[in-house]
């Protein structure tokens, strides 16, 4: 029961490990390119391995095994959506990226509306992504807090101060690496944990079935027969967060906006060699995503089975618990260690990708636009500050998103939400002539107030309607009403061009 010593030094020979790794990526190079897209240099599996890493956090590791101990494999019908959208982004997006010298995702913008809509883009990703980041760095100290439950409890450490050590450490420790070795060691210390965090959640699932008394035969049966394996639910009910239809409609447009408009994924995409290569990374990503969740999922159906046959003394009391607990009570001492390295893996990737992100999109579209004169020197350092910067903001956030339900679900409603609005304003520039930035402004802010009120205001729309909107429809809601809104005001304001097209 917990963590032995023997586990504990694997833990921190990982974390000291991987500081390090990270921190040999310094360049003497001290350029923008360098620090922000690795000068362009990132072979595109490595880019591939990354975004999968980037989009895979300690909320995925522990939540997703939660989905299908609560519920079913539905959750692969969002990640078929997934796969749609990655075709649609090499399609409409990658081109545009590669048609200019773009460090941010919302230069484009710039370059197609003006600077008050680059602005208005930019700052509602740094919102955005800040928020959802911040539950999931909270993410971590629910990891840490069951791992080292014994040690806190040892030296009388309180509730409150565990929580603000768990979430500290691996926040300092990924931001020293992050800070050094910019956009370069971001990627390979991603390729270096996905390995981890995958072999990792594969020698647990053989555990599992090696624990289970009759192996994969009696977890297949038990799932089987009770639903686990369900992949498919064709009813349609905008309540439904997992039904074919939400997923395939709102997991494609969910993920065209973040894989699409916002700067964590786009910024690799960037750093590929050329166009060709962004396209096949992103492309080879969706085979490796939809393993990785099928493979989380496989998890939490043999735990349901587990549990089954060996209840718990205690009920949990969220299922974001159930395979951190069970790797810290259950599995051999040694593999226990392995796999609460492999989830801080999860973590810190995800972490070093938002901060180096943040940071360049603060750098590039804020601090350039109202200093473009400052030297290269300059410009690295304060890209340093700002990583720092948002370090201690994601830290603040990650403290403040204590309560709340399953932390996959609020990290991606919190995306949902923006990402909508941000989508539409991509798609009026990308496939629009005559969209002008006043009409996108409009647009945008309507999209964005209406899913606010669609999130905030569910209780008093569920009274009217009888119904509450699923967050795996919202990013499609938010995109239509934009582009639809933001399309109409730029015809009424302005006269139509004579040879302009729609």
């Amino acid at each position: 029961m917990g963590l032995n010593a023997f586990d504990l030094a694997l833990l921190a020979l990982y974390l000291l490990g991987i500081t390090l790794f990270g921190i040999h990526f310094r360049s003497a190079d001290r350029s923008l390119k360098s620090y922000f897209l690795a000068d362009r240099n990132i072979p595109w599996w490595a880019i591939s391995l990354s975004i999968v890493s980037a989009e895979t956090s300690t909320l995925t590791v522990i939540s997703i095994p939660g989905l299908a101990y609560d519920r079913d494999f539905g959750f692969l019908q969002i990640v078929m959506g997934y796969l749609v959208a990655r075709v649609v982004i090499c399609l409409i997006f990658i081109p545009q990226y590669f048609r200019g010298e773009f460090f941010t995702a919302y230069q484009l913008i710039d370059r197609r509306f003006g600077k008050r809509l680059h602005r208005f883009t930019a700052g509602l990703f740094l919102a955005t992504r800040a928020a959802a980041e911040g539950v999931r760095v909270w993410a971590i100290s629910i990891v840490v807090a069951i791992a080292l439950t014994n040690i806190f409890a040892r030296f009388g450490v309180t509730p409150g101060a565990r929580d603000i050590l768990s979430v500290a450490i691996i926040t300092l420790l990924t931001l020293v690496y992050t800070f050094e070795g910019g956009m370069s060691a971001v990627v390979w210390t991603d390729v270096v944990q996905m390995t981890i965090y995958v072999a990792g959640t594969v020698i647990g699932f053989f555990t599992i079935l090696h624990l289970v008394p009759g192996g994969w035969g009696v977890v297949h049966q038990v799932a089987g027969s009770t639903g686990k394996f369900r992949v498919f639910d064709f009813s349609f009910s905008p309540s439904n967060s997992y039904s074919f239809w939400a997923g395939i409609i709102g997991g494609t447009f969910l993920t065209t906006s973040t894989h699409g408009t916002d700067q964590l994924m786009v910024q690799r995409l960037l750093a590929a060699r050329n166009e060709r290569q962004a396209k096949l990374a992103l492309l080879s990503s969706g085979v490796f995503i939809l393993i990785q969740f099928g493979l989380f999922l496989l998890v939490g159906a043999s735990l349901y089975v587990f549990y089954k046959i060996f209840p718990p003394l205690v009920g949990f009391s969220s299922s974001d618990r159930i395979f951190p607990t069970f790797i810290v009570n259950r599995m051999p001492h040694g593999i226990s260690g392995l796999l609460v390295a492999a989830i801080l893996a999860a973590a810190m990737s995800n972490l070093s990708a938002a901060l180096n992100s943040l940071s360049s999109t603060t750098v590039v579209d804020f601090y350039l636009r109202r200093w473009p004169e400052a030297t290269e020197k300059r410009r690295v350092a304060i890209s340093r500050y700002a990583t720092v910067l948002w370090g201690i903001v994601l830290f603040g956030l990650a403290l403040l998103s204590r309560h709340g339900g399953r932390v996959v679900e609020i990290g991606l409603t919190i995306i949902s939400v923006a990402y909508g609005s941000l989508l539409g304003v991509f798609l009026l520039g990308i496939l629009t002539r005559r969209a002008t930035e006043g009409g996108a402004i409009v647009g945008m802010a309507c999209g964005l107030a209406l899913n606010l009120y669609l999130w905030l205001g569910a209780d008093q729309f569920a009274h009217w309607t009888g119904f509450r909107i699923a967050y795996t429809w919202l990013v499609a809601i938010g995109t239509i009403v934009t582009f639809a809104i933001g399309y109409g005001i730029s015809l009424l304001a302005s006269p139509r061009l004579d040879g302009a097209n729609a």
